[in-house]
């Protein structure tokens, strides 16, 4: 009759050890970029693509902040185009997974508490309308990971969510791909290459201010009171 009566809070309690959990693991578990490129190129092709899709969901998954170290394996071994696409099909997977997660261990809870500004505030994510979120999924500012759970905790429709999911997400991964291609395996070493790239290249440097101000117009449009 207890668990009955405080099912949401169990659920919710439930959603924050994993996540403490995953967060843990994170700060332990390293990846071996070499290694993962030299295990996936002995495969033929379509099976290391097929590989790499799984890898991507499995590791990220248990591994916070591993996603860059996949990008930059992905644009080694495939290139941009394939590696990009992969990564979406990926990513996808991931934003079905982390949305439902959250919808079903935290919803109910984040439901029965709100009140008053908050629930306004829950009111206006879930009512996003769908290019703003393609702005969220497209703009590199923003991580993936952090963006599913929150969606899932507000009452935002899951199929508006994917929609967006699928429109902007390959916006943001052919570019970063193209640019992780272009750099190469010195990323690995002075990270600082990426910016002189951005500057030796100032069309993408503008986009990449333009993506900011993007976000930025989002947060506003949030926090601006009706």
């Amino acid at each position: 009759m207890i668990i009955k009566k405080y099912k949401q809070e169990f659920r919710f309690i439930i959603f924050i050890l994993v996540l403490s959990l995953l967060w843990y693991l994170s700060r332990y578990i390293r990846i071996d970029i070499p290694a993962l490129e030299e295990s996936l190129s002995g495969f033929p092709l379509i099976l290391s693509a097929v590989f790499y899709i799984l890898l991507y969901v499995a590791v990220t998954f248990f591994i916070f902040f591993s996603k860059d170290l996949f990008w930059i394996t992905g644009a080694l071994l495939f290139g941009p185009f394939l590696s990009a696409s992969l990564i979406c099909v990926a990513e996808l997977i991931n934003a079905c997974i982390l949305f439902y997660m959250a919808r079903l261990l935290g919803r109910g809870y984040v439901q029965k508490k709100l009140s008053g500004k908050y629930r306004a505030l829950d009111e206006k994510l879930s009512g996003l309308n769908l290019f703003w979120l393609f702005i969220f999924r497209a703009a590199p500012l923003v991580p993936y990971r952090f963006l599913d759970l929150a969606s899932g905790l507000t009452g935002m429709r899951f199929r508006k969510y994917l929609i967006a999911v699928f429109l902007g997400t390959p916006l943001k991964m052919f570019w970063i791909q193209y640019i992780i291609y272009a750099v190469g395996k010195r990323i690995l070493d002075n990270p600082i290459v990426l910016m002189e790239y951005l500057l030796d290249h100032r069309g993408l440097f503008l986009i990449s201010l333009i993506y900011v101000i993007l976000v930025i117009m989002v947060v506003i449009k949030m926090a601006k009171k009706e």
